[in-house]
């Protein structure tokens, strides 16, 4: 699975990027470390935010796919679209 967190750099983008890593350690922990192995990366590239079509920063790509963008998204909404991001990549 690929996530990535696109923004120049600012807390809130930082915030996104805490939030995705406190998800992923919680859904291994719950998994017995029987997940599917993730890549997380901060991007900064503004063409990256264009490809993406990433108006507002911070913005969250999972799987290629913009999932969020101009919000710090809770843990429950990562955990629902990582889980729905491994759900489609398991198939």
């Amino acid at each position: 699975m690929s996530i990535k967190v696109l923004g120049p750099g600012c807390i809130n983008c930082e915030r996104v990027f805490q939030v995705v890593v406190a998800t992923l350690e919680e859904l291994e922990a719950e998994s017995g470390g029987d997940c599917p192995e993730a890549t997380l990366q901060h991007v900064s590239d503004y063409a990256e935010f264009v490809k993406y079509g990433l108006m507002f920063t911070p913005g969250l790509v999972i799987n290629e796919k913009l999932a969020c963008a101009g919000r710090i998204p809770s843990e429950a909404e990562v955990r629902q679209w990582l889980t729905s991001a491994a759900d489609e990549t398991a198939v």
